[in-house]
């Protein structure tokens, strides 16, 4: 692929403006309600996972990459731990409900990772940051985020703080039922053309 990743992106040139952020963030909807309709859950969604590349004149179309710790099941199943201990996914991004191996999970797992990556392009930054993966896997349980705006020098619309802060709900059933819902109301954000 020729592009660049979100993780890269963000590195080099700092957060985006919410505007860039919504159309990057309903592309990975689109990818992932295809995938959660498939009957697969992601289970790694973070910046580096998703892929700005060009299609034709159109810059900025992103390809959702790396569904090597997919589940295969869209129905709550049992969060899989490989050895004792080790959770599968990105600490920094992981859903509350994949941190304990006792939880089950859906599609909205993706939904709150996605809402981590929202808060990292539009403030550079994590919801939440910790010395280790348990540090940072015991703040997504535990500790309420706070809103992009509140880390960011840039203005971000009401409207985008509540949807991030929807997505990052502790627990599933108050986040958007899934990708399509997401989707639409990133896409009723009023924003600057």
């Amino acid at each position: 692929l020729r592009g660049m990743d979100l993780q890269r992106m963000i590195e080099r040139h700092g957060p985006i403006p919410a505007e860039r952020a919504v159309f990057l963030l309903r592309q990975a909807c689109l990818s992932l309600a295809e995938a959660h309709a498939l009957g697969l859950v992601h289970r790694d969604v973070k910046p580096a996972n998703l892929f700005a590349c060009r299609l034709g004149p159109q810059y900025d179309f992103v390809k959702v990459v790396d569904f090597g710790v997919v589940s295969r099941h869209m129905r709550p199943t049992k969060s899989q731990i490989t050895t004792v201990g080790t959770v599968l996914g990105t600490p920094a991004y992981l859903a509350p409900e994949l941190v304990s191996g006792g939880h089950t999970f859906d599609g909205r797992a993706d939904i709150y990772a996605l809402g981590c990556v929202a808060f990292f392009l539009l403030t550079g930054r994590t919801p939440f940051e910790g010395d280790d993966a348990i540090a940072l896997l015991m703040q997504h349980a535990n500790t309420p985020p706070p809103a992009p705006s509140m880390m960011s020098e840039e203005p971000i619309p009401p409207e985008i703080d509540a949807i991030v802060l929807e997505c990052l709900a502790k627990e599933p059933s108050r986040r958007p039922a899934g990708a399509e819902a997401l989707l639409d109301r990133l896409s009723r954000v009023p924003l600057r053309a």
